[in-house]
């Protein structure tokens, strides 16, 4: 595909970039980027460690000791930009991904590592924290966005010119979900209702082997226009970019005008999953033309240049790095075996008696296996 200025197709508008790949601060006529240094350093500090849980994760699954594990490399800007720009009353929707808004909402990574390590559904609680659970099916999370944000409407939290209260909900999809019949029926109704939703889709240019030009004969931002709502592309390696954008887009929400498409354009730098191979269906030319705009190497180079961290700064951050590998390798040695008599409890919100009947048959049925085997528990439980 041949690229314009900033990475977007050619005879496209050129992306919102407030940093270019080299480092450089640059400005956009609509968007600005309003924090100080020591914020571009806290944003520095976010991708460094995310991308570190990312590649524990990976190294993790390839050991046997998770299930599977989707990378975010190369989306640490964009989801570390948007995510930072999310106000605590606000409410996200997750994919499976959003491992780098998980961090900047103070999710411990172990409570990711737990859903792929296949001991709970997720260990959070999403009241607790406004991020709702990781969804597995493409797409449907935004239908779930959309009718929260709904219900914000009617609970009074939308416009009335308290920041205190008035809220906002941003929902993650990626380039594949967008051709999703969830994602657009969701479109349909936050147009129609004028919900304050933002839908953050994150274009890393391949739906597991397919393609972008194999997904849309347009640019998917330009989507949201006939649906009737503005949409906007941003530069996904940015992180700059990515918070400027996604704060005026969530304002907007919360002030009552309505949903925004932000399509953040960036580069999937792994493989899909740790089940796939990316070696397959794409060239490693295009591989080493997107390092050169790694969202972390050009925040970087703007804050050495600028003489914003020394070499304290960055010894200390890989010291920090270390220690939350450490903290994610012991911890998820040390999860417990999950309690699949558990899950009867979780079915609804009281317990019947129907299903405390199934419960206790099932405990029984399970100790009996271990008695057996002289007490050892069983690897394998059918019915």
């Amino acid at each position: 595909m041949t690229q314009g200025t900033f990475g977007a197709p050619a005879g496209e508008p050129d992306l919102v970039q407030l940093l270019t790949p080299e480092g450089e601060r640059c400005e956009h006529p609509d968007y600005a980027f309003d924090l100080d240094d020591e914020a571009v350093r806290g944003f520095y500090r976010d991708m460094v460690l995310t991308r570190r849980i990312d590649a524990e994760a990976i190294a993790l699954q390839r050991q046997g000791e998770l299930g599977i594990w989707a990378s975010l490399l190369g989306q640490e800007a964009a989801q570390i930009g948007s995510g930072r720009a999310v106000r605590q009353q606000d409410f996200i929707f997750p994919t499976y991904r959003e491992h780098g808004v998980a961090w900047c909402r103070g999710i411990d990574p172990l409570a990711l590592i737990s859903l792929f390590r296949g001991v709970d559904h997720g260990g959070w609680d999403p009241a607790d924290v406004n991020f709702h659970l990781y969804t597995i099916v493409i797409g449907a999370q935004t239908l779930h966005a959309t009718g929260y944000a709904m219900g914000m409407q009617r609970d009074g939290c939308v416009g009335t010119g308290d920041p205190e209260r008035d809220a906002a909900v941003l929902a993650y999809f990626g380039d594949g979900a967008s051709a999703q019949g969830d994602v657009n029926e969701s479109f349909i109704w936050s147009a129609v209702f004028n919900t304050p939703t933002v839908y953050f889709l994150q274009n890393n240019q391949w739906a597991i082997s397919a393609p972008q030009e194999r997904q849309s004969r347009i640019p998917l931002y330009r989507r949201a226009a006939g649906f009737g709502f503005p949409g906007v592309r941003v530069d996904g390696n940015d992180v700059l970019a990515c918070y400027a954008v996604t704060k005026a887009a969530l304002q907007q929400a919360r002030d009552g005008g309505g949903p925004t498409l932000i399509e953040a354009f960036t580069y999937r730098m792994g493989a899909h999953t740790t089940t796939d191979d990316p070696t397959r269906y794409r060239l490693q030319d295009e591989l080493e033309h997107w390092k050169l705009k790694d969202p972390l190497a050009r925040v970087k180079a703007y804050l050495t240049r600028n003489a914003l961290v020394d070499d304290a700064f960055l010894s200390d951050l890989d010291t920090e790095a270390d220690d939350l590998a450490a903290h994610v390798r012991a911890g998820t040695h040390s999860m417990p075996e999950p309690d699949f008599a558990a899950t009867f409890d979780r079915v609804y919100a009281e317990m019947t008696p129907e299903l405390r009947a199934q419960q206790e048959w099932f405990r029984e049925y399970h100790a009996s296996f271990q008695a057996a085997d002289g007490g050892a528990p069983h690897a394998e439980v059918t019915r």
